[in-house]
């Protein structure tokens, strides 16, 4: 299968996912894999060149449905995009997540089935996701009447923005009869052959905040006659991450982070408008409900003074995800089982924000980290437009997905 010997979006002299000696799983698995892994590939290489944003995903919905019905299943549509599909019955229903939006980037990349779309990009690595979900569906589907029960596969828009296209799923009742969940993220960390798993936090809570402020506006000459726009901005800008290390547990790993400012055209003028946004990230779901009315309290007392008006808008994001005990064990299991034995590690909490916590909000589950990294060169990160992997990751994850499932539904 020369598509197996694969690196970062092109050819490799390293070989084949057997030479890495990667844990064998079911025979009809392996058989099912080795007549099937160039489709996978195929479908992360066109979803690839084609990529969409946020609940713009219309054509890659489409593959995905052509893809199920193909084999005999039967997707359901969301309102707008994505699908959800159930395979198998039984009293158990576990259910694996990918998403499927790109990202507003341009691609560094000079391969085939690089981005033919201006400024979109999978530079998050939504489109092994997607076809890692399509290869653990398609495998499930070969054996659905000898599943112990029911594996619901969700396909989710919108991942890339806030609050999340998760909310989108649930509200169409996607998580229904569902037992448990499990997600895999591609880490551009972690070499091939390895997922990351841990209990408990594996990202954080996110919100947004844009605070607008107003002032009559005067001479720079005569600032006591009017409210100083722009000292009272560089007062939030520097007070508020102070007041919150103050106010918040440092175990919690808040962290505030101005993004973007904006005031005045005039070195002379004290401007009439400004505005201030940036990020508000936790590790802890108990200090992120107490943040929004702490911060409205702290930029009320900083702003006081400076008789400056303001409209402060706090826009929730994503809660943490939370990995559980026994969800997180099943996931490490289950990456041994695809993997062989030492393919499970360890895993840090990341600062960034997932909309999968939205599902652990209702049930139970776990996401893990796929390794795609290949070893050798540069680790460009995720979001980067330089960011590539090591398709020989896609194989892995079929199997950790499936593993996942089987396990669950093994109770």
């Amino acid at each position: 299968m020369t598509l197996l010997q694969t690196r970062p979006d092109g050819p490799s002299s390293r070989g084949s996912v057997a030479d890495l000696g990667f844990g064998t799983g079911p025979q009809w698995l392996d058989a099912w894999l080795a007549e099937h892994t160039e489709d996978v590939l195929s479908w992360r290489r066109t979803i690839h060149a084609h990529p969409e944003l946020a609940r713009s995903e219309h054509a890659t919905t489409a593959l995905c449905a052509r893809v199920l019905e193909s084999a005999g299943l039967e997707p359901r549509l969301l309102p707008g995009t994505g699908l959800i599909c159930d395979i198998g019955t039984g009293p158990r229903t576990v259910a694996l997540r990918a998403d499927m939006d790109a990202l507003p980037l341009h691609e560094h990349a000079d391969v085939p089935w690089a981005s033919q779309t201006p400024g979109v990009a999978h530079m998050c690595g939504h489109d092994a996701h997607t076809s890692v979900l399509l290869g653990a569906g398609l495998a499930l589907a070969s054996v659905a009447d000898r599943l112990p029960g029911r594996v619901r596969l969700v396909f989710q828009p919108a991942e890339e923005v806030q609050p999340g296209g998760a909310l989108d799923v649930i509200a169409a009742n996607g998580l229904d009869s569902v037992d448990r969940i499990f997600a895999l993220h591609c880490d551009p960390r972690l070499e091939v052959g390895h997922v990351g798993t841990r209990v408990g936090p594996i990202t954080s809570a996110c919100d947004m905040l844009e605070l607008r402020l107003t002032s009559p506006g005067g001479h720079t000459s005569r600032p006591h006659l009017t409210a100083d726009l722009v000292h009272a901005l560089g007062t939030v800008i520097t007070g508020l991450p102070d007041l919150l290390s103050r106010r918040v547990d440092p175990r919690s790993g808040t962290v505030m982070v101005w993004g973007q400012v904006d005031a005045g055209h005039a070195a002379n003028a004290v401007p009439e408008l400004g505005t201030l946004s940036g990020t508000l990230r936790t590790a802890q779901h108990a200090t992120w409900n107490e943040l929004e009315p702490l911060v409205r309290q702290l930029v009320t007392a900083l702003l006081a003074p400076t008789g400056v008006g303001y409209v402060l808008e706090h826009r929730r994001g994503v809660p943490p995800v939370v990995n559980d005990p026994v969800s997180a064990d099943l996931l490490s299991r289950a990456a041994e089982r695809a993997a062989g034995p030492g393919a499970a590690t360890d895993t840090e909490q990341s600062s960034g924000g997932e909309d999968f916590g939205w599902y652990l909000e209702h049930v139970p589950g776990a996401m893990g980290r796929l390794g795609v990294w290949s070893g050798e060169g540069p680790q460009s990160d995720i979001h980067q437009p330089t960011f590539a992997l090591d398709e020989r990751a896609l194989p892995v994850g079929v199997r950790t997905m499936v593993q996942a499932a089987l396990l669950s539904l093994e109770g």
